[in-house]
């Protein structure tokens, strides 16, 4: 993979007076901006040309109408239907399942289950990150509820979970697409005793389950009338748009939960339809595709400029590198390159923590701003103006760099960012930006010739775990593994 010399920044905006017009865009309330990347006509051009080579446009209507673009385990990828955007058939069947998660959303305020003033929502993966990051988003002036999420198996995460609920008045809502996942499963036991020891009555009756196996839930003790269905082809990181959002409806209101829907439909027509020169999720995989393969970037950040997204690195961390973390082509072919590390945090916070080594280390890492123009708080408007002022200067800052008879007081530049601003931060805006890194993820995918929509990788290491637990396998473990076994007492 080799480096290629690129032109500096402030020599491509000199050289191309229309570049800010060019390659900036306002899509579904958002504005992108990849200027302060070194995107240039020909290395567009070029991304044109691969993707009609990799058969992006087929691809892509294959994940809209309904195809298999989930070769390995024979499925299509059927979230774009959870919010109006697939095939007609999909888009019936997960309708009709939206209105049996709204008679249950109206039952649960009605008052079906009880004084209800907390959720403990157990899951992992997907199952979680989804709905945590929309409820912490969303819900800090909004919801009257108790939300806690939990997916850690260890004792201390549960313990934390539930330390500010009262089991008495808390529902839990438990999704696992399975509902086998060992992780899972076991919190959801550690619940049940909770309540039970808490001398909750019925302990299975406060249990909600959201799956696409529900005779698996129902054998676990959960009644047929407080299941939920998804479908089989919802990855659990595409998940939170169905039955997986319960918990978000409930936190929030049914009218935020279908603006997200509405935001991410919105952002679904962009990508389906918007030419290449244009589209926003493309362009977006171009920019990837070039700082990792010529430039040889082996992570990209993401710093969320507002304290209501902070979960969103970690949101992306799992939808990026758990679908496009592979190393073979869908034909079983090696591929040289595939997802960069996802990573990043908040600012102002990691200004004063990683940006030394961004702007002054030796590795390049593209950097991506997410900041919201209007605030959402009580304290004086000053505050959100001087955050949206760091962001800027920060992405100023990696262009210019500066110059200086002090070597350490002397910053290169030249280094690359992309700016995302929502206008507000509302379901709407929330919708339409997960969706845009879903389609960004796909298009890298479809560029690269993988398979986003399977996660082999996950299963290694839980079926060794699992053997263990069972007291099989041991004898085949290495001696380290066996050491620390005995170490540990266990």
């Amino acid at each position: 993979m080799a480096e290629t010399t690129i032109r500096r920044l402030e020599t491509l905006f000199n050289d191309e007076p229309d570049r800010l017009s060019r390659l900036s865009f306002d899509v579904a309330g958002i504005y992108f901006d990849f200027s302060k990347t070194h995107l240039d006509s020909n290395i567009l051009t070029l991304g044109v040309r691969r993707s009609e080579k990799m058969g992006f446009a087929s691809a892509r209507e294959a994940l809209f109408n309904g195809g298999v673009v989930n070769p390995s385990e024979g499925r299509p990828a059927t979230h774009v239907a959870e919010r109006g955007s697939g095939s007609p058939e999909d888009v019936d069947v997960a309708q009709a399942r939206r209105l049996r998660m709204r008679a249950l959303v109206d039952a649960i305020e009605a008052g079906a289950f009880g004084d209800i003033t907390g959720i403990l929502h157990i899951g992992i993966g997907g199952s979680v990150l989804g709905p945590a990051l929309a409820v912490d988003a969303l819900g800090r002036r909004r919801s009257g509820l108790n939300v806690r999420f939990l997916s850690n198996i260890d004792g201390a995460a549960f313990d934390d979970a539930v330390r500010t609920l009262d089991p008495a008045t808390t529902l839990i809502v438990v999704a696992s697409k399975t509902f086998t996942t060992l992780e899972t499963m076991t919190n959801l036991d550690a619940a049940r005793a909770w309540l039970s020891d808490a001398g909750v009555d019925d302990p299975d009756g406060r249990i909600i389950a959201l799956t696409a196996k529900p005779e698996a839930a129902a054998e676990r003790g959960v009644d047929d009338t407080r299941i939920l269905v998804f479908g089989e082809g919802v990855g659990g990181r595409y998940s939170l748009w169905s039955a997986v959002g319960l918990t978000i409806a409930l936190a929030l209101g049914w009218d935020a939960f279908e603006e997200m829907l509405e935001g991410a439909a919105e952002m679904d027509r962009h990508f389906r339809f918007a030419d290449p020169a244009s589209n926003v999720p493309l362009i977006a995989a171009f920019a990837d595709r070039f700082y990792v393969e010529e430039q040889g970037c082996q992570t990209r950040a993401l710093f969320a400029y507002d304290e209501r997204l902070r979960l969103l690195p970690f949101y992306l961390q799992q939808l990026e590198m758990e679908s496009n973390g592979k190393s073979v082509t869908v034909n079983g072919d090696p591929v040289e390159s595939t997802a960069p590390v996802t990573w990043g945090g908040t600012g102002t916070d990691a200004q004063h923590a990683v940006f030394q080594l961004l702007h002054q280390g030796t590795v390049l890492v593209p950097v991506e701003f997410v900041a919201v123009t209007e605030g959402d708080d009580a304290q004086d408007p000053e505050q959100h103006r001087l955050l949206l002022l760091n962001a800027f200067a920060q992405g100023a800052a990696l262009m210019e760099g500066r110059t200086s008879d002090d070597p350490q007081r002397t910053y290169p530049g030249n280094r690359p960012s992309t700016s995302i601003l929502l206008s507000v931060l509302d379901g709407r805006a929330l919708g339409a930006l997960i969706a845009f890194y879903e389609h960004r993820t796909f298009a890298n995918a479809v560029l690269l010739g993988i398979n986003p929509f399977d996660q082999f990788g996950v299963e290694l290491g839980k079926d060794i775990a699992r053997k263990l637990a069972d007291d099989d396998g041991e004898a085949t473990l290495d001696a380290s593994t066996r050491a620390l076994m005995e170490r540990a007492g266990i």
